[in-house]
């Protein structure tokens, strides 16, 4: 990061809007204790702590008394994957993963959809695959549902308006881009095709958009706000209606804001 960069207004506006609205997470297939014990140390940054934090579901209760203890009487919520990656998991067995989030202290479920269903185009399996975001909607009560519609492998706009559309339909709160386990994360198209389903929706107004898979720096996550604050107006750029899912983009944030370890 080159001082003109760090010191670049837009930038740093950019850089504070994806901190506020940012699920710092980790869902590497070989996470440990050790690495979540220190994505919620990292959750304690200089510049401020993030929107939430997005873990395996194994690893919530573990989050969830961490961040206590970090940041005291309001720490951020948690967040936990569920049918993830593939989205073709039995429904018996993402109830349970949702159930078990929840019991452990979990405030948001990230659910991935089965996208196979919308690529095949079967009827059948498109209906069972929204039964499976309606059955998810209605486990999590109160607490807040994402929908991963895996828009990479959609790929075609009709695609990703359709899968927006069956997530907005049975009442997620976010549609999600990706889950980053897919040669192709958020991209500016597919953002668009989204974010405009959201905006047509007689329910959109309460809905918010989630930009996750390959977000690495603030210049990428700028590209999300943009489109957001264009489609959704600025009122949507805050946690409730906004997220970017991203592990490393927190560095770049501390860097353009000029608190990193070691800037000037």
């Amino acid at each position: 990061m080159n001082d003109t960069a760090r010191h670049d207004p837009t930038l740093q506006e950019a850089a504070r809007v994806a901190l506020a609205c940012m699920d710092l997470t980790s869902l590497g297939d070989a996470d440990t204790a050790l690495q979540v014990a220190a994505l919620a140390e990292r959750s304690r940054s200089p510049v401020g702590a993030p929107a939430a934090l997005c873990v395996w579901p194994r690893f919530v209760a573990q989050t969830v008394g961490a961040l206590k203890a970090l940041h005291g009487a309001a720490p951020p919520p948690v967040a936990a994957v569920a049918n993830f990656p593939t989205g073709q998991e039995p429904l018996e067995a993402v109830l349970a993963q949702v159930r078990g989030i929840l019991a452990h202290g979990g405030h948001e479920v990230d659910l991935v959809l089965d996208w196979r269903a919308l690529r095949g185009g079967s009827p059948a399996a498109m209906d069972a695959a929204a039964r499976v975001v309606a059955a998810v909607r209605k486990a999590c009560g109160s607490a807040v549902l994402k929908l991963i519609i895996e828009s990479g492998e959609l790929q075609e706009p009709a695609l990703i308006a359709r899968a927006s559309r069956l997530g907005l339909n049975e009442g997620v709160d976010f549609l999600k881009t990706s889950t980053g386990k897919t040669p192709t994360g958020a991209t500016p198209a597919a953002a668009r095709v989204m974010l405009e389903a959201i905006a047509a929706h007689p329910h959109g107004a309460r809905v918010g958009f989630k930009a996750s898979g390959g977000v690495r720096t603030v210049r990428d996550a700028a590209v999300h706000i943009g489109l957001v604050r264009e489609i959704l107006g600025p009122d949507a750029l805050v946690p409730s209606r906004f997220r970017i899912g991203a592990s490393a983009l927190l560095d770049d944030v501390e860097a353009v804001l000029g608190q990193s370890a070691g800037a000037p």
